[in-house]
């Protein structure tokens, strides 16, 4: 009759203090200073690294097909950038003519301008939107003053004078330098990638083999794991996006072409790269259609078709394609994403924000499976954290019965209610318990937390009827002969505390789930004045609940207290044992609470007809047909019982 309390809280502290010590920050605060001082070299690095996650899968199939590794890495090479080269060709074209046909949009901006001032008044929204497209149509007609030059007729808006600023002559290296330079170093950047890449693609088994000498060659396993994982997810997610891109695309722009918008190749086109900024892509890919759309049409049918198409297909996209294609998450969470789209566009400007995504999947990888970088995958993964038991010992915890009862209907989509108060509710309680025998959870505290527990307990009944009607359904109707407690009237006690009666009225519905009549009773009605022998006598079973590994003696008492008031009874004891529950997950191996098997022999020996440590065995403990046990003689010790004389009257 033990209860082992192994240190969990301790560990725990330990372990997150080995997270998140002083020198792992400042270390992280250094990498992201390097990072950023470094840009100029790591992001096209970065660039190369990526693309050749997407292409070597391309790679390695022409190897399988026969075609030698230098041919297949130049022919996907050249492939891709090819593509890429044919990308900019059209959207450079594009917006050439998209410029020369600006001024024609003059009017049509100006009839709109000037509907919606009249429509508005001068402080309202709709008016500065409006002022915004006056000025919007200033700046067209001056660029068109411009290009006209000085001997044209057409009218241009008064503006103001410039400044004049004389300037020297510079010598022929500065203008070199001024003018050349910022030519040459998008097309040198634009040459490392691609030669980088070739060489990644050349030497990827190498690379592979100085990652695991460089990270983990003593855990080849691991670090195989981290190659393979970071390798499948990044390349899944850059080629499926691109596919998904890619249909999202093509709609836009045959829309756009029959809608009359200008240029309807240039925003497809941008459409499929701006997707693949996370979550503010498409905002972006609709604004310039959605102006344009409202400076070609005299009226508003274009803005209005365009909005609709830009709708019709986001909806398309996100509800039926993607989670068709999509054949596994990135495993980063969607909070994670826009906190990485922020954190690498500070770094890296616009290049950072289209990487943060593949960039932030490599570190969630990396912390899976390194310990040294579990921080990532704990704030940006997607998995949980906590245990579903730790989660809603959390939410009943803060008395939020609305969440508790949500991720409770949630899990019981896939599980049944017995094996959900045996997964989850009883290990939530037993966490309380363990919490409230350490001290760090006080009385009202335990009470507070009991009430939030009923009332989520009784928010579930719908589902013992429920689970009732799907048994009915699939025996045909015939409820006697597949309902184990079909006939039977049991009645949950809670053993000793309030935490006991939340155990109770679980235990109650996974009897009524099985078809039993299941009758609550509190810990107080076992005191001598709230003791009602009657009313117990009307069940065929009683269960004494009990969330304490080693329940005193005295509470125990209450099993012989019972049967001498209704000896046709039979009585059981539940201890609930958190092991027995559930399967702890790592991060809590808490606390757990162990019961003893000399703790369920005491009960037996006081004259429990069962004595148990899980709701399966309970049930099965009550639900028979079987006389209740005697109550066990008590062995008195022998003693010499007093000789009470009386007192004789003195003689007169």
């Amino acid at each position: 009759m033990v209860t082992e309390l192994i240190a969990g809280p301790v560990a725990e502290s330990a372990a997150l203090a080995s997270r998140m010590s002083v020198p792992k920050l400042v270390s992280i605060a250094v990498v992201v200073v390097i990072i950023y001082i470094a840009r100029d070299v790591l992001l096209p690095l970065s660039i190369a690294m990526l693309i050749t996650f997407a292409l070597s899968p391309l790679a390695t199939r022409l190897r399988k097909l026969g075609l030698p590794n230098l041919p297949s890495v130049l022919v996907v090479v050249t492939v891709a950038f090819t593509a890429i080269g044919l990308f900019v060709l059209v959207v450079t074209s594009q917006l050439g003519s998209l410029a020369q046909n600006l001024p024609s949009f003059q009017s049509n901006i100006l009839t709109k301008v000037e509907t919606i001032k009249s429509a508005s008044s001068d402080n309202s929204l709709i008016a500065r939107v409006a002022k915004m497209m006056t000025v919007i149509n200033d700046e067209i007609g001056t660029a068109v003053a411009v290009q006209s030059g000085p001997g044209t007729t057409q009218a241009s808006p008064q503006v103001a004078p410039l400044p004049v600023e004389v300037i020297e002559n510079q010598s022929p290296f500065a203008l070199l330098r001024d003018l050349v330079l910022p030519l040459i170093s998008p097309i040198a950047m634009v040459g490392l990638v691609i030669v980088v890449v070739i060489f990644m693609l050349l030497e990827r088994e190498d690379l592979r083999d100085r990652f695991i000498k460089l990270v983990g060659s003593n855990d080849l396993h691991r670090t195989t794991q981290v190659l393979q994982e970071a390798g499948q997810r990044v390349a899944q997610y850059l080629l499926v996006q691109l596919l998904v891109n890619v249909i999202y695309a093509v709609p836009i722009g045959v829309g756009l072409w029959v809608i009359g918008v200008p240029n309807a190749t240039l925003w497809a086109l941008l459409t499929l790269v701006l997707r693949f900024v996370p979550y503010i892509g498409t905002f972006l890919a609709a604004a310039f259609p959605l102006f344009l759309a409202f400076a070609v049409s005299p009226d508003w049918s274009a803005v209005l078709w365009t909005v609709a198409l830009f709708a019709t297909v986001e909806a398309l996209t996100s509800n039926v394609i993607e989670p068709y294609i999509y054949g596994s998450r990135t495993g980063v969470s969607p909070l994670a994403i826009i906190v990485a789209a922020i954190f690498w566009t500070w770094i890296w400007g616009p290049f950072g924000l289209v990487l943060s995504t593949p960039l932030t999947v490599c570190l969630v990888v990396l912390g899976r499976h390194i310990p040294q970088f579990e921080v990532f995958d704990i704030l940006f993964g997607d998995d949980p954290v906590l245990a579903p038991h730790a989660r809603l010992y959390q939410r009943l915890l803060v008395g939020d019965t609305l969440e508790a009862t949500f991720r409770a209907e949630e899990a019981l989509e896939t599980q049944f209610l017995a094996e959900y108060y045996r997964d989850v509710g009883i290990p939530a309680l037993l966490i309380a318990q363990n919490d409230h025998a350490r001290g760090v959870l006080t009385t009202d505290q335990q009470r507070s937390l009991a009430v939030v527990t009923q009332t989520m307990v009784a928010d579930l009944a719908p589902v013992v009827a429920q689970e009732l009607d799907e048994v009915r359904e699939a025996s045909g109707g015939a409820k006697a002969s597949v309902l184990v407690g079909e006939g039977y009237r049991v009645l949950c006690i809670g053993g000793r505390s309030d935490l006991d009666d939340a155990a109770a009225a679980m235990m109650g519905q996974v009897l009524a789930a099985e078809g039993a009549i299941a009758d609550l009773a509190a810990h107080t009605d076992l005191s001598p004045s709230g003791f009602r022998a009657q009313e117990m006598a009307d069940h065929d079973c009683i269960i004494l609940t009990f969330l304490d590994a080693n329940p005193s003696r005295a509470s125990l008492l209450h099993v012989r207290r019972i049967k001498m008031a209704a000896p046709h009874l039979r009585v059981g004891v539940l201890i609930c044992d958190m092991q027995h529950s559930t399967a702890l997950a790592p991060d809590l191996s808490t606390v757990t609470l162990r019961v003893e098997d000399a703790v369920l022999a005491d009960a037996m020996a006081i004259g429990a007809d069962f004595a148990v440590k899980s709701l399966e065995d309970a049930v099965k403990g009550a639900l028979v047909t079987a006389p209740p046990k005697p109550l066990p003689a008590v062995k008195r010790q022998a003693r010499k019982r007093p000789v009470l004389t009386a007192r004789v009257p003195a003689e007169a």
